[in-house]
């Protein structure tokens, strides 16, 4: 007889409840389903989007003949290190000018968080970091296995469906100075909340003034909006001021290169001599890692950002996605009022990005998903980018008899 397998103590661990939204909808037989759990944007047929621009940019990659496919250097590709970095300090960023930021190329945000994260396990003097509640689900995992402890500050007032304000400047201000302070640096997930420029420019203040360290989390540079300057004005802020900070960020949604895991950590530092140590030790924290990031989907993008033409192709592309998405937040709230269903649905219209933060409970999400074949996390956020001019109506009947019965 075969003996017990030395694994046998590890047990079955928790389905991940984002990832498990798309486990459960795959399941579902009803022609009716609907996956609003995901975070990836969908056309309004409900298929995945592979942008025009990235074609056009593959098809040129594998064209040219001169290209291999050697190791990159620890740090990633060059060429596409520089013009991220440009991307969201902008062009003409004194930072960049007075070569005060090292930018790495990591496996997409979630690499890039994780990295910035050890860095500071090992070089940095607080190894306290503050998150917004609610957050990401993944920044408290990948924040607690770099070594960090995570704490939280109030960000979402559930009573408006807006953003706590008072809250999170008295819970920045209460924590030890030098505390590292996770930012959204737009479309705030999963909320959809996002402060003013006059309220960031305040929490720029504070943040200063208690010597804490910024860390940006930038997943939808353009995608909010639709204008890549614009979504990259709250971290432009914190460098305009010399101060330093950390930049994690992911094409995977304003490219649409999800599966590429295409990423860059940037960390602005006071001097160009400070960079390039912490540059140093950065590799060091890469190296036993994944010793270094993958080739293609960096390449697709410095082929898109260093062609004017392509570039602006990309700028069109990016707008129609982000358009889209302001379109269906306008229709769920006009189907809401239509059928005159009780609250106040502003915040759909209110919200900006991927997500919405609908107010609704796990109650009222359960029964969704069990009369109305409708899939979203427990928290009651759901991807605008999943729902279409046709699936609109299915959605407002299911809130509205959610909400009505349930109360």
């Amino acid at each position: 007889m075969a003996s017990d397998s030395v694994f046998v103590k590890v047990v079955q661990a928790p389905e991940d409840p984002i990832l498990g939204v798309t486990v459960a909808y795959n399941k579902d037989t009803s022609p009716n389903k609907l996956n609003l759990g995901v975070g990836a944007y969908r056309t309004e047929e409900g298929k995945p989007l592979v942008l025009n621009v990235v074609r056009r940019a593959e098809q040129m990659l594998v064209n040219d003949l001169s290209r291999v496919k050697e190791y990159l250097p620890i740090v990633g590709l060059a060429e596409f290190n520089k013009l991220s970095a440009k991307l969201i300090f902008g062009a003409d960023s004194p930072a960049i000018q007075e070569n005060r930021v090292t930018t790495v190329q990591c496996l997409s945000g979630t690499g890039s968080l994780r990295v910035g994260g050890e860095f500071l396990a090992r070089h940095y003097h607080q190894l306290t970091i503050f998150i917004p509640a609610p957050t990401w689900g993944n920044h408290i995992k990948v924040f607690t296995l770099a070594g960090l402890n995570v704490k939280t500050y109030r960000y979402y007032d559930p009573a408006t469906r807006g953003l706590d304000f008072h809250g999170l400047l008295e819970d920045l201000g209460a924590a030890p100075a030098g505390s590292i302070v996770l930012l959204h640096a737009c479309a705030h997930n999963p909320t959809g909340v996002d402060p003013t420029p006059e309220q960031w420019e305040q929490i720029r203040q504070l943040i200063r003034s208690k010597a804490h360290l910024p860390f940006f989390d930038s997943a939808y540079q353009g995608f909010a909006s639709g204008s890549l300057d614009a979504d990259a004005q709250s971290v432009r802020m914190f460098v305009a001021d010399g101060g330093e900070c950390l930049m994690a960020q992911s094409y995977a949604k304003n490219m649409g290169l999800y599966g590429e895991r295409v990423g860059a950590l940037s960390i602005v530092c006071k001097t160009a001599d400070v960079a390039s140590r912490v540059e140093s030790q950065l590799k060091l924290v890469i190296r036993p890692m994944y010793s270094n990031p993958p080739i293609h989907g960096a390449s697709i993008v410095a082929t898109i950002l260093k062609d004017s033409d392509m570039y602006n192709e990309w700028t069109i592309e990016l707008k129609a996605m982000a358009d889209r998405i302001i379109t269906m937040r306008k229709q769920l709230f006009d189907a809401l009022s239509a059928r005159g269903t009780p609250g106040d649905w502003s915040h759909i219209i209110k919200q900006i990005g991927m997500f919405t933060f609908t107010g609704l409970n796990s109650e009222q999400v359960a029964f969704m998903t069990k009369e109305y074949h409708i899939y979203m996390t427990s928290d009651g956020r759901i991807s605008m980018a999943g729902l279409s001019s046709k699936t609109v109506p299915h959605l407002a009947d299911a809130i509205h008899a959610a909400v009505t019965r349930l109360g």
